[in-house]
């Protein structure tokens, strides 16, 4: 008798709450005290924030970074190589892409067997400190503290290695040797550079 009682009450209370049109499957969610429960949005909600997050990870995880072609590598080391002989000087240009890694060389009639290493270190030392090595050079010599960049395994401190960059970005760097002077070197890397600004913004 008592347990009929009670569904009496649940039905009746249920048809009340539910009288303007709502499905009858919806009496389910009364509970035994007869008081209804009110839809639960938590598993939208969350389904929602799962998404996002899921969104946001992957954001996070991936990254879209801008680098020097093959075709612009050649066209600043030829622009390089040019500037130089212009000037008399014969010379190798390397340039790097911004992780460091060789993307062109051209090397001068008559240029030096060592101008090969030395403008592959200049170009690899300036895309990873994002600073021309000339600068670099100045700063060691004058702090005490920097001069310690001599040591980094790879890296070169002489004037001839210049960042190439778009906008503030740096997507790689040129690197020179055989000019009679590293700051020789950097006015032809600069010279290329200006031969190919339009393709940097």
């Amino acid at each position: 008798a008592a347990l009929a009682l009670v569904s009496t009450r649940m039905v009746r209370q249920g048809l009340s709450l539910y009288s303007g049109g709502a499905a009858p499957s919806s009496l389910r969610c009364l509970p035994a005290n007869g008081e209804p429960s009110m839809p639960h949005p938590i598993l939208p909600t969350s389904a929602l924030a799962l998404a996002l997050m899921a969104t946001a990870a992957s954001a996070q995880s991936v990254r879209t970074e801008q680098n020097i072609s093959l075709d612009l590598a050649n066209q600043i080391a030829a622009h390089t190589v040019a500037a130089c002989a212009a000037n008399g000087y014969a010379v190798t240009a390397t340039v790097v892409d911004r992780a460091g890694t060789v993307r062109a060389v051209q090397r001068a009639d008559h240029a030096g067997p060592h101008t090969l290493d030395a403008s592959r270190l200049k170009a690899y030392t300036s895309a990873s400190a994002k600073n021309t090595t000339l600068a670099m050079m100045e700063g060691a010599q004058k702090n005490p503290a920097a001069a310690n960049l001599v040591h980094i395994p790879g890296y070169l401190l002489l004037g001839g290695g210049v960042p190439v960059k778009v906008g503030n970005e740096v997507i790689g760097a040129v690197g020179v040797g055989g000019a009679p002077g590293g700051h020789l070197d950097e006015q032809c890397a600069m010279a290329a550079l200006a031969k190919v600004q339009e393709q940097l913004k």
